[in-house]
């Protein structure tokens, strides 16, 4: 079933190669207080800790450094609500050109700055009643910038695989690998590593109530659309899935869990108190899927926390502090 799917185990691999000495290779982390508490033994793979705060790094150096010289010349350019805005800033830095980047006006604060501290041109429009696709491929169309997605691509979602390829290689092999879930890209990249690892592995996937387009497309067996979620978890605010990702998860995904805004709050509340690490609305899905109940582990089990990236103050709003 692999071999006919748009990005393998091979791919995975190669981005690994690729971006070894440029991204963070991140630490698992382990709790004896979490695993009493899910009844499991559970395996975080830390890409808050993650370069630029988030996986995202993997995918867009993977991808803008495979760009010809000349067009990596005239620069590149990204649509992105902060996590793959900042990683293709930082990419393109990285690799000595320009980056232009997309982002909702409602962004919040501390993903604009990082972006733009990185040297990206920041240009906005509203999520609610913009088409973002459209608006980032005329913008790289009209100044001739290779446009970098967060998830359609490739060579995204190879490099966000390699977050998972680290975390099999470290643990061995794991009973079942929970993942959040946006437009589709980490989970895609995530579950072609563990599935070809471990064809046994079950890979599931965690997206907030309010933004279950991947649950109802998976269930429908076709792309289905939402409206816009509005939910704390911004980085997951899709309204659709990717052609190309749902066209992976299809077959490799095999659930989806779904966690209230409330859950997530607590998740991120437990790993600030217990774990000591600081997550985003975006990554504490799958930590409150198992916190929650919301999945049954099995007995082993690995969690993608995809990033951290989120301002003191909107913390501690968010978590009551």
């Amino acid at each position: 079933m692999t071999a006919t799917l748009p990005v393998t185990l091979e791919d995975v691999r190669s981005a690994a190669a690729r971006i070894e000495g440029v991204a963070h290779r991140t630490p698992v982390l382990r709790s004896r207080t979490l695993d009493a508490l899910v009844g499991a033994e559970v395996f975080l793979k830390c890409e808050n800790l993650q370069r630029i705060g988030a996986f995202k790094f993997r995918g867009a150096y993977n991808a803008a450094s495979r760009l010809a010289p000349e067009q990596l010349a005239k620069g590149v350019a990204a649509y992105s609500s902060g996590n793959h805005a900042q990683a293709v800033a930082l990419a393109a830095r990285e690799l000595g050109t320009t980056a232009v980047i997309l982002m909702p006006e409602d962004t919040p604060t501390s993903k604009m700055d990082a972006t733009a501290g990185y040297g990206a041109e920041i240009v906005t429009y509203d999520r609610y009643t913009g088409d973002r696709v459209a608006i980032g491929e005329a913008l790289a169309a009209d100044r001739g910038l290779a446009l970098i997605p967060p998830y359609e691509h490739p060579h995204v979602i190879a490099g966000q695989g390699t977050a998972a390829l680290e975390l099999l290689d470290e643990v061995g092999d794991l009973d079942a690998l929970v993942v959040p879930v946006g437009g589709g890209g980490l989970i895609a990249g995530s579950a072609t590593a563990a599935k070809g690892l471990t064809p046994a592995i079950r890979v599931i996937g965690v997206e907030p109530e309010a933004g279950d387009d991947t649950k109802r497309s998976l269930e429908a067996g076709r792309r289905v659309s939402i409206p816009v979620p509005r939910t704390i978890a911004d980085g997951q605010a899709a309204d659709i899935p990717g052609e190309l990702t749902f066209s992976i998860n299809r077959h490799l995904v095999d659930g989806i869990a779904l966690v209230t805004d409330d859950e997530i709050r607590e998740a991120m509340r437990f790993a600030f108190e217990r774990l000591k690490i600081v997550i985003e609305p975006s990554g504490a899905g799958p930590l409150a899927a198992l916190l929650s109940g919301r999945i049954t582990p099995p007995p082993r089990v690995g969690v993608i926390i995809s990033g951290g990236n989120i301002g003191a103050r909107r913390f501690a709003e968010l978590c009551g502090i």
